[in-house]
């Protein structure tokens, strides 16, 4: 079963901490992904740009209009993610427990099944 495990970032909280701490979040990183690279459970992860470089698509009245930056206004946005191919959701969450940004108030990791990848649909 597919899992996306997504981190969502709160540029505040990250502001907040101390260069030790943003230091042992990308080393527990760097050990979360070897791990699952061991495990065979990494299919892929990914950072994402602050959203402030990102762009809104919409099509309106058959035109498109892109907007710069983000969508919506919010403490948190989504930071990145790991995608991982694991036994069960209790596993998925198993393993998302692992991410050091579980321990940090303000930052949060969620887990969601993948429901289909390449129009097809998964158990």
């Amino acid at each position: 079963m597919k899992f996306l495990i997504s981190l969502h970032i709160n540029p505040a909280v990250l502001d907040a901490l101390t260069d030790e701490e943003k230091a042992a979040i990308g080393d527990g990183h760097a050990t979360f992904i070897e791990s699952l690279k061991k495990s065979g459970e990494l299919i892929t992860t990914q950072a994402l740009v602050d959203p402030s470089q990102a762009a809104v698509v919409r099509v309106r009245n058959g035109q498109p209009v892109v907007t710069d930056g983000p969508f919506l206004e919010a403490k948190e946005h989504l930071g990145g993610f790991y995608l991982v191919d694991c036994e069960n959701k209790e596993r998925a969450i198993e393993l998302a427990t692992q991410i050091p940004d579980c321990a940090i108030d303000g930052l949060g990791v969620e887990v969601r099944q993948v429901m289909f990848a390449d129009g097809q649909l998964e158990a």
